[in-house]
C-alpha cells in the first residue's frame, strides 16, 4: 500500500527545516530506523553532502538516521533496500535529469508503489505527479523526459501563490501559468500553498494542513479544495 507525505515546502516562514512536519513524519516513518535521502535537486547549487547534512540534522530530532543516495555505489539497490525515502526540494529539472541518468526513476516509483514510506518536498513533491510540467523552476538542464513517478493521478504546483492585487508586478501570476499549461494539457493541477501537504494512504489522497488548495482543471473555473478532502476522485 502506498504511503506518501507530499509537502509544498520543507520550511515554513519563521521555522526550521522540516520542523512543522516532524510530528507527522514521526508517525509516517515510525517503522524506519534510517531514511534514504535523494539530494539530486541541490537547492542553490549546494553539494550533495551539504544537503544531506541538513536533512540528517532535522531527522535526528525524531531519532532517525539519514544516508544520502549519492553515498551508494549502486543507487538502484539502495532504493530497493530503503526503509523510508525522502526526496528534497531544489530544481526539478535537475532532479528529474539525475533520476533518469542514474536509472532510478522507474525503480523509485515501483518501490514506493510497493509500500516504502516516501516524503517529498517541493521538487521532491513535483515528481510524485504524472509529469514535472507544472514546476516553478528554471530549465537549467534538459531532462530526458518530463514524465515523473505517477504516484498520484494529477500534477502539482508546490509553493502556490495567490495573485497580490496590491502588487505592481506586471508578470504572469501562478494561475496564469497553469492556464497556459491547460491550453495544451488535460491533467488536473493542484496548487499547494505553503504549510500544506498531501497524505497518501493506498488510494486515498487527503489534503492536510489548515489552508485550502487551489484546483485547476482544463476548461473549468479554478476551485478551492478544503482540508481533509480526498482527492482520489481526480483519477476517475
Amino acid at each position: 500500500m502506498k504511503k506518501l507525505i507530499i509537502a509544498s515546502t520543507s520550511t515554513i516562514h519563521g521555522g526550521n527545516y522540516l520542523e512543522y512536519l516532524l510530528p507527522t513524519l514521526e508517525i509516517h516513518f515510525k517503522d524506519c530506523r534510517e531514511i534514504l535521502f535523494v539530494p539530486y535537486a541541490r537547492p542553490g547549487g549546494i553539494s550533495h553532502d551539504e544537503y544531506t547534512a541538513t536533512v540528517r540534522a532535522a531527522f535526528a530530532k525524531i531519532n532517525k538516521t539519514v544516508k544520502g543516495l549519492h553515498e551508494f555505489e549502486n543507487p538502484i539497490d539502495a532504493i530497493q533496500r530503503a526503509e523510508g525515502i525522502f526526496t528534497g526540494g531544489g530544481n526539478t529539472f535537475l532532479l528529474v535529469t539525475q533520476l533518469y541518468e542514474n536509472k532510478v526513476m522507474e525503480v523509485l516509483a515501483k518501490t514506493v508503489e510497493n509500500g516504502t514510506p516516501y516524503l517529498g518536498s517541493s521538487a521532491g513533491s513535483n515528481i510524485t505527479g504524472l509529469t514535472m510540467q507544472t514546476t516553478n523552476d528554471m530549465p537549467i538542464i534538459y531532462p530526458p523526459s518530463f514524465k515523473t513517478l505517477g504516484l498520484i493521478p494529477f500534477n502539482l504546483n508546490p509553493h502556490y501563490l495567490d495573485a497580490d492585487l496590491q502588487s505592481k508586478h506586471m508578470g504572469e501570476t501562478r494561475e496564469t501559468r497553469i492556464k497556459e499549461f491547460h491550453a495544451f494539457n488535460t491533467l488536473p493541477v493542484l496548487g499547494l500553498r505553503e504549510g500544506s501537504w498531501l497524505e497518501v494512504s493506498g488510494e486515498k489522497i487527503i489534503l492536510k494542513g489548515t489552508l485550502t488548495a487551489r484546483l485547476f482543471r482544463q476548461n473549468q473555473s479554478p476551485e478551492e479544495v478544503e482540508p481533509e478532502i480526498d482527492l482520489a476522485f481526480l483519477g476517475k
